[in-house]
């Protein structure tokens, strides 16, 4: 198979929600520590063939849908650019080794990408046809990944770290379930289960809910005595600027621009998006490290 093939089946560009993985070392302030970001660096690797091996099997079994949306029907297995006998032997082989070298990396880790991978093969089979539950699964995949990289870095994960990915990852969700309510809309075509559990005006007002109750969230973690005090800095309000703008952003892209459709690749695409990230991570690492 030709490599763009292979990455349109991995789905590589997903990879990049992995980068949470990151996130417990950095924020725990150790992830310049030796061995440290090999380490996590090598987990993303792992994680990602073994969600990979999902994103396979959630094609092959979606092919026949797939085929009748715009964008979905360019998959390798929708176009029929991939066999099916392939597309199952390859999510096998890069499963058994992204498990592998999780296990082989720390136990706990191992076992979470484990449970990672059942909990999204289930999805993948029966679990996102039921509306609400569909989004909470994914937001609950972005816990499993923080807990993952506190695994790999050996630091405990924070209440506010876990509340905060919970939030963003609804409000993310909520924004990819617009994308598709609005191509089943003008396609005519019936939309899978649980895309009938939603429509426009009920993902509009639960986009606003979550944006708000996450910039709560996160105006409270900034200023919270605990994190101050652990951050060793009275500062720390001064990132919440990038989560407004993010926030409001990604509500641009959404209510105005439609493009939802893919959050991972609006972040690799759109540029403002991409400075907002950088000026947010750069303005917590001056916090956090030039001190």
């Amino acid at each position: 198979m030709k490599w763009g093939i292979v990455r349109d089946l991995l789905r590589a560009e997903q990879w990049v929600k992995n980068g949470f993985i990151l996130l417990p070392a950095f924020f725990a302030g150790n992830i310049l520590a030796p061995g440290v970001l090999p380490t996590v660096l090598l987990g993303i690797v792992a994680f990602s063939l073994v969600a990979s091996s999902i994103y396979i099997v959630n094609d092959l079994r979606d092919a026949p849908m797939d085929r009748l949306h715009p964008r979905k029907c360019k998959r390798p297995i929708a176009a029929r650019l991939v066999e099916p006998s392939t597309a199952i032997a390859v999510a096998c082989i890069i499963s058994v080794v992204g498990l592998s070298g999780a296990f082989l990396l720390n136990t706990e880790f191992g076992l979470i990408a484990l449970g990672y991978g059942v909990m999204n093969l289930a999805y993948s089979l029966y679990l996102k046809r039921w509306a609400i539950l569909d989004i909470m699964i994914i937001a609950l995949g972005f816990i499993l990944r923080i807990h993952a990289g506190g695994a790999l870095a050996e630091v405990p994960i924070s209440m506010w770290l876990e509340i905060l990915t919970f939030l963003l990852a609804l409000f993310i969700a909520f924004g990819k379930r617009r994308d598709e309510v609005l191509v089943s809309m003008n396609s005519g075509n019936d939309p899978r289960r649980s895309i009938q559990g939603y429509n426009l005006e009920m993902v509009n007002s639960s986009m606003s809910l979550i944006a708000s109750v996450t910039l709560v969230a996160y105006l409270m973690y900034t200023v919270s005595p605990e994190v101050m005090g652990r951050i060793g800095s009275t500062h720390v309000y001064y990132t919440a600027f990038f989560v407004l703008m993010g926030m409001l952003r990604y509500l641009q892209l959404a209510l105005v621009k439609q493009r939802t459709g893919s959050p991972t690749r609006l972040v690799l695409e759109d540029w403002p998006l991409q400075a907002i990230i950088a000026g947010w991570l750069i303005t917590f690492a001056i916090i956090l490290y030039a001190r």
